[in-house]
């Protein structure tokens, strides 16, 4: 009898326990034009243990004038200083490409995508290369030694090359499809994955595609990454945020039945959205100075504020009168995301659970161990 007391203690000991018996894979999106590490962001990665970026290596738009889909707004310059994570290649694609494309300009698509996802990961090993040749030739201190006969650096960079192959483990594909889109779409995805046959090929799940699955349908992908945020529209005057809230995202995440391996997005940004009267004027990046400004802005609420004076910030003209919605996720709020997450979907050792963006400005806004206390709740 004290051995099965033991056994069975045991047993609700480690039940009570297992949500902490995994450690998910942190991870962040990168979506600017060009990435070039400094110092000050090797710092951060390795504060916050990122292992893995989703980095935005070009969109898919349908041109009007040649009335077929192309690669726009490439990334070329790809430069991480230290640190080494993993990195996932992100297409955008707007849905306008899938609905407008037949598909024969699909089957073209996505040879070029694949060829295009080549070209700049082949771009991206010969920056590698640079870099370590550069430390084998002009090693620390080289110019004090004395007798110091350096390598030729042409052939130790073609050997550093050749060492580095292209080899993406996973391919992410952004597109918010709908129901009318979706046989394209659908489509396009297998097209990519014949051209990709080495990597696994994910695809964003928008809420209402989770939610609404049997209407939305289940893209044929290996992993399905789930993007908690921008889940109403900015232009609305009596939205609450529009970037997020648990009230909404609860309302989404009303099952845990989907029927593909997720992982999880999360945001981690803030802007300000101007109103004048009723009517939407545009989203401010940039406006910690404005709303420091007293003699600018008047503060109404603890996320609204009016002006004061014209002001124009950034490319937007402001005038007297017009309202400032400021948009952030608080802490407690993404503590109550990540609660309603965790209760729905799997989340084990391989999930990456992702933040959108990674940019100075943000992190530090939030501060590194918040962001650590973040995934560590997952």
């Amino acid at each position: 009898m004290k051995n099965a007391f033991f056994v069975l203690l045991f047993v609700v000991l480690s039940s009570g326990n297992r949500e902490n018996d995994h450690k998910v894979i942190r991870s962040f999106c990168y979506w600017k034009t060009n990435l070039y590490f400094q110092e000050e962001d090797d710092s951060l990665v390795n504060k916050l243990d990122v292992k893995h970026m989703y980095v935005r290596f070009f969109d898919v738009d349908y041109n009007p004038y040649s009335k077929e889909p192309l690669p726009v707004a490439t990334i070329w310059d790809i430069s991480f200083n230290k640190s080494n994570p993993e990195i996932t290649p992100s297409i955008f694609i707007t849905n306008e490409v899938v609905l407008k494309s037949d598909t024969k300009q699909l089957d073209s698509l996505a040879v070029r995508m694949a060829k295009r996802i080549e070209q700049i990961g082949k771009k991206m090993n010969d920056t590698k290369a640079d870099i370590i040749a550069s430390n084998i030739v002009y090693p620390k201190d080289y110019y004090k030694q004395k007798d110091y006969k350096p390598l030729n650096y042409d052939s130790v960079r073609a050997a550093e090359s050749a060492k580095l192959k292209v080899a993406f483990k996973e391919i992410l594909i952004d597109c918010d499809w709908t129901e009318k889109s979706q046989k394209n779409y659908f489509y396009l995805l297998k097209q990519i994955k014949s051209q990709l046959p080495s990597s696994k090929i994910a695809a964003t799940i928008r809420l209402w595609q989770y939610k609404y699955a049997s209407k939305a349908g289940i893209p044929p992908v290996d992993k399905g990454l789930l993007m908690c945020y921008n889940i109403t529209k900015p232009d609305d005057l009596q939205t609450k945020n529009s970037i997020a809230t648990s009230e909404e995202l609860a309302q989404y995440i009303t099952h845990g039945d989907y029927k593909l391996k997720l992982d999880i997005a999360l945001p981690l940004y803030s802007w300000a959205v101007a109103f004048r009267g009723n009517q939407f004027k545009g989203i401010l990046s940039d406006y910690d100075q404005l709303i420091k400004d007293t003699s600018k802005v008047k503060k109404t609420s603890d996320t609204q504020y009016v002006l004061q004076d014209d002001v124009l910030v950034g490319q937007t003209y402001l005038r007297n009168g017009d309202e400032i919605r400021i948009e952030k996720i608080s802490d407690s709020e993404l503590d109550k995301m990540i609660s309603i997450i965790k209760n729905k979907i799997q989340i084990d050792n391989q999930t990456k659970v992702t933040f959108f963006s990674f940019d100075k400005k943000y992190i530090n806004d939030y501060g590194t161990e918040n962001i650590s206390n973040y995934y560590a709740r997952f």
